[in-house]
């Protein structure tokens, strides 16, 4: 179990206990090996497991280690991009296949919530884009009208209807999204594991891919203790890719993001801040985003890693920001911190790829992984389980290539955030 508190900390904290698990020992079988234990992997295991298949995730660490464990928790819908910069993007009709998928998709994890009994502190009251000065509300506008025009139920609130959502009067206005909501990350990770087990699948943990080759009876993935031999092989490490599929990771540059919670709040203060639970994030370029979890905490997050100088500068900022945010606020200090790695694509669009004839998978989900990769997980065992064909997937096939300047981009993110949160005074 991964010990460091700077991994995950308060989410680990507040989460259910995740399932027992043990390492790969021997050589075995299955229909459908999957690397990785992260939401992708876990959604295409626990559907295929139902489906009938055996079914083994090997996971390098333990369930959830990777950004399923450390985000903020919020279930957007639709991608990063605007929706028609996503049309533009994707040739023929996959944009509007992806928008549609992933613009219904909190909805469809909502689903998997309820169906399995999932507790992961849901919230479907939606989320709130904040818009910073009146730039930040003119994206939000532009936002608006593309997905309206789509019959999305979103809406441009004003700077009072803002300020009553969410108890500040910091932002311009902001895009209240209906379809989106909130959950504890980690705790959901750890559901769909459970699910996935009670469905049939077997999860390894502390069990890393090192390798693997064609045979006669299908693709054996090897790891330290032993071998998996199986028709069809998914690889769902994402951004976290390490071993023989480290391509998905190198073809994405990752932007460290981290988080912080207060102490549990009063209730006068919970009264007055995110009310209805909804969750934000801003439209800066170095954003950050927070919600409220089940206890009474406020989740705070930005861009930055916490190691290093990062630790104290980030702490400073975080508190600094959030009494300007909400005053009653002034004074409070953060507790539990950690961090993570968010991947980004050079175009912002996620990736399908096809390393393989059975080996494939989705990746690059540029911040929005909660919603993907539920949905990319049912899309990839409906693929393996005949029930769509290739041609009707939400994204065209390509091969992974590495990002652009990723050595020079990594380094300058980290640091260029330390910098910003010493001289911003935000707000």
């Amino acid at each position: 179990m991964e010990t460091d508190p700077r991994s995950h900390g308060l989410l680990r904290q507040t989460a259910p206990a995740a399932p027992p698990t043990s390492p790969l020992t021997g050589d075995v079988t299955a229909d459908v090996v999957i690397i990785g234990a992260g939401y992708t992997g876990l959604s295409a295991a626990l559907h295929l497991a139902e489906a009938g298949q055996r079914v083994i995730v090997l996971e390098a660490r333990e369930v959830g280690f990777g950004g399923a464990g450390r985000n903020s928790g919020l279930v957007n819908a639709g991608v990063w991009m605007m929706p028609d910069d996503v049309e533009e993007t994707l040739p023929g009709d996959y944009g509007a296949r992806l928008l549609k998928l992933l613009g219904n998709g909190p909805q469809y994890v909502f689903e998997v919530i309820e169906k399995y009994g999932i507790k992961c502190e849901t919230t479907r009251t939606g989320t709130l884009h904040c818009g910073v000065g009146e730039e930040g509300l003119e994206e939000l506008r532009k936002r608006e009208q593309q997905w309206q025009a789509r019959g999305a139920p979103v809406r441009l609130l004003d700077a009072a209807e803002t300020a009553a959502k969410i108890g500040t009067n910091a932002y311009r206005g902001a895009l209240l999204d209906l379809r989106a909501g909130t959950i504890q990350p980690l705790a959901y990770a750890r559901g769909l594991a459970t699910a996935a087990i009670t469905a049939g699948a077997t999860i390894h943990t502390e069990s890393a891919a090192t390798g693997y080759e064609k045979t006669a009876n299908g693709w054996r993935v090897t790891t330290s203790g032993g071998s998996v031999t199986a028709k069809w092989v998914i690889p769902a490490g994402e951004a976290f890719s390490v071993g023989p599929f480290a391509a998905v990771r190198t073809e994405q540059v990752r932007l460290p993001y981290y988080h912080f919670s207060t102490p549990v709040l009063s209730d006068n203060i919970r009264r007055s801040i995110l009310p209805e639970r909804q969750g934000c994030w801003d439209t800066r370029e170095i954003l950050c985003s927070y919600r409220m979890d089940d206890n009474g905490r406020l989740v705070f997050g930005s861009v930055g890693a916490l190691r290093n100088t990062g630790l104290g500068i980030h702490k400073a900022y975080t508190e600094r920001a959030l009494a300007k945010l909400f005053p009653a606020l002034e004074g409070i200090k953060v507790e539990a911190g950690w961090y993570g790695w968010i991947g980004m694509t050079d175009d912002s669009v996620p990736r399908f790829h096809r390393f393989a004839p059975e080996i494939v998978g989705f990746s690059g989900y540029n911040g929005r992984g909660i919603s993907p990769g539920t949905n990319f997980g049912r899309v990839l065992a409906d693929l393996i389980l005949g029930r769509i064909e290739e041609a009707e997937l939400p994204l065209p096939v390509t091969d992974p290539k590495d990002a652009s300047w990723r050595h020079i981009k990594e380094p300058y993110y980290e640091v260029g955030a330390q910098i910003a949160h010493i001289v911003d005074a935000r707000f």
